[in-house]
């Protein structure tokens, strides 16, 4: 039997947290792979057997039967075209093809619109969601975005300080113009289609949106629809970088 202790992966303010979400987030499986071994009477919370929807506290004991070896962690660097949806895709939408050449079910770390593309880490490493998409820990990701008109100083200087929206203003960001009407953006944060609506309070409309960089992870010349692993020294620091390593 597996006892997972509490680590700092999890912030303390997200108590009581249920369990399958927990779970995930030490790398034990994905959420529907907890419910499964929940289902079959592999968990248990302080010595009793959990029950599907239970929550636990940052002191509750957790084990799972069974799970005496850890899984192979895999990451891997994807290029999302246009027109593809990252999450619970509907009807005929596009989504992410199966990538049978891996050898195991992974899935992707955060959204990228519809509209957008470029950049998603995929993995079956479910600690690294909440580290990558809590804002309190400011990891960087970055963007090429082109609007539809030339910007002036004042967008930039209003993108850099940040952007009232109906949720709260937005952190500052790094803005740095590349030609009249194309900037790259660092955010740390990462609100559901924050940088079009950021663009949109302030009169203008993105053309184009592509994500080039989580971290260090880069998506360089990588094709549209292909992958690569995240290996080596790129992955050691990455890990390092998310403090889990």
């Amino acid at each position: 039997m597996r006892k997972v202790k509490p680590t700092p992966a999890i912030v303390s303010n997200t108590y009581p947290m249920r369990i399958n979400k927990y779970l995930a987030h030490k790398g034990v499986a994905t959420r529907t792979g907890v419910d499964e071994l929940i289902t079959h009477s592999k968990v248990l919370i302080n010595g009793k057997l959990a029950k599907l929807g239970d929550k636990v506290l940052e002191t509750d004991v957790v084990e799972v039967r069974g799970v005496h070896h850890k899984k192979k962690l895999v990451y891997f660097a994807y290029n999302k075209p246009k027109g593809v949806v990252s999450t619970n895709p509907q009807g005929n939408e596009k989504s992410i093809p199966p990538m049978s050449d891996i050898g195991v079910k992974v899935f992707p770390i955060g959204r990228l619109d519809k509209e957008s593309h470029g950049l998603l880490i995929l993995t079956n490493d479910g600690r690294i969601t909440d580290r990558l998409l809590n804002p309190i820990y400011e990891h960087q990701k970055e963007y090429v975005v082109e609007v539809d008109r030339r910007f002036t100083p004042g967008f930039q200087k209003n993108m850099q300080e940040g952007v009232k929206l109906s949720d709260g203003k937005t952190k500052p960001a790094q803005v740095n113009r590349m030609n009249d009407t194309t900037f790259s953006l660092v955010l740390t944060e990462g609100r559901n289609r924050q940088i079009r609506r950021m663009t949109e309070k302030l009169g203008y409309t993105v053309r184009d949106l592509n994500r080039t960089r989580i971290q260090n992870i880069e998506l360089a010349k990588l094709p549209p629809n292909s992958h690569r692993e995240i290996i080596g020294e790129e992955l050691k620091t990455f890990l390092i970088s998310l403090r889990l390593q």
